[in-house]
């Protein structure tokens, strides 16, 4: 038996209410079972219960076996001074708050089945525990469930934006360039884009906006691409040689430190997504007047956002993949789900945590609508769900099946996900069975 489990029984009110009597024959109807605390202190606060004809208000503990309550402490610790009943799978010793006050417990009776379809759960060898069964869920369950989760996803990118935004000193313009940059790398190069970001602050780019082969200098100079050691066949390449003498010119100015070249991935990519091809068109998206951001936040709809990062690399990379090597000539351009990653990813998020810093809930909402117009992502987590017969038509619903994958399935919290609890008390009458919908 597992605590969580007592603690969904007891939220839920999935026992048998007629057998519950204290140890010492005490009727107790339940009025209220009180809100879920999952920080320190008793497990439910602002319970009410009636007992031998007397209403009681009050915090609740529950554990496995009631002698857990001296041996986790709690019968010297103030704070739980103040429950009214103590509630467990097996009464094995009488209990005493730190006043030296008895405890009123209980023992939970249950249908054994709930307990059997929760093991069935969290026991399943696959990852989405529920693949087989989810389908037979109503559809409106399943939905309202992720339209909770995509929310719970932006909130905790915002949490991350947010501490990227105190690292800048509180710029805005700072804070984009670097969660954008960093998600250039696309995974396999995302450390070493956003040491580039940390590298080369964004004020000095904004100075050259009006110049991307000077921003263009920039870039690749700090991230220690134009080491003359690393491309050997470019320095008879006009367009490098350039490169390297600008580069030392501003890195003068500015006192810049390249990193270095050896760090950045080439091998197992494809040659669209070699970092030399990023890099050049994070220049192009970066030679703007006014700032990135300020562009994005002025942008009327996704179309618009689409054509701002729907760029190409300079026409030195129509036919090179990397410096001083000639390929077929191809245009570089940053690609439809490339840009929409970048849109998923690092610009919505952004936008989000923006109106949430600001208080302004229409930012935040428009940030939701983007990802409702952008097309379904495709990944191996997607397929999973796919293959359970989950397929959803845009971003706003494959971001909020990537939260449940990563956050609950993978984790097994199926007592705290909205499916599970759903599944596990099917059959049953919930207390309050609109909050699975809530």
């Amino acid at each position: 038996m597992k605590e969580e489990f007592l603690h969904y029984l007891w939220k839920y009110c999935l026992y048998d209410k007629e057998s519950l009597y204290d140890s010492d024959g005490n009727k107790i109807i339940v009025l209220h079972p009180g809100e879920y605390n999952r920080d320190s202190g008793p497990d439910f606060f602002n319970a009410r219960i009636l007992m031998a004809g007397t209403e009681w208000a009050g915090n609740v503990e529950i554990h496995i076996r009631s002698s857990h309550f001296d041996s986790h402490g709690h019968n010297t610790d103030p704070a739980f001074t103040n429950v009214i009943l103590h509630v467990v799978a097996t009464d094995d010793k009488k209990v005493y708050n730190a006043r030296g006050e008895e405890i009123p417990t209980v023992e939970l009776q249950f249908n054994n089945s709930l307990y059997d379809k929760y093991l069935n759960l969290v026991n399943n060898p696959y990852i989405i525990a529920c693949q087989d069964d989810i389908r037979e869920l109503d559809n409106f369950i399943v939905r309202h469930w992720l339209n909770a989760l995509v929310v719970e996803r932006l909130m905790e990118k915002s949490t991350s934006v947010l501490d990227v935004f105190s690292g800048t000193g509180n710029d805005w313009e700072e804070t984009f360039y670097r969660v954008l940059t960093r998600y250039f790398g696309f995974r396999v190069n995302t450390e070493p884009f956003e040491m580039l970001a940390n590298a080369l602050p964004f004020k000095i780019i904004r100075k050259h906006a009006d110049n991307r082969f000077q921003i263009e200098s920039l870039l690749f100079g700090t991230a220690g691409l134009l080491d003359e050691g690393l491309f050997k066949e470019a320095l008879s390449d006009r367009y490098y040689r350039d490169l390297i003498k600008e580069f030392r010119v501003l890195s003068s100015k500015y006192s810049l430190q390249p990193m270095h070249g050896w760090i950045w991935k080439f091998c197992r990519l494809r040659p669209v997504n070699f970092p030399t091809i990023r890099i050049s068109q994070l220049s192009a998206m970066l030679s703007v007047a006014g700032g990135l951001f300020s562009r994005t936040l002025e942008a009327g709809d996704l179309k618009q956002l689409k054509e701002m990062f729907g760029v190409s690399a300079s026409d030195y990379w129509n036919d090179h993949y990397v410096f001083g090597k000639k390929s077929r000539k191809i245009q570089k351009n940053t690609g439809s789900q490339a840009m929409e990653i970048f849109l998923i990813n690092a610009v919505i998020p952004v936008i989000f945590a923006y109106g949430k810093f600001r208080g302004q809930n229409e930012i935040c909402e428009r940030a939701l609508c983007l990802l409702e117009n952008i097309h379904p992502e495709e990944n191996s987590i997607i397929n999973e769900w796919k293959t359970s017969g989950i397929n959803y038509e845009s971003a706003f619903y494959t971001q909020a099946l990537i939260q449940l994958r990563n956050e609950y399935c993978r984790k097994r919290r199926c007592l705290d996900c909205r499916i599970g609890i759903k599944l596990i008390s099917t059959g049953r009458i919930l207390k309050n069975q609109e909050e699975i919908l809530i």
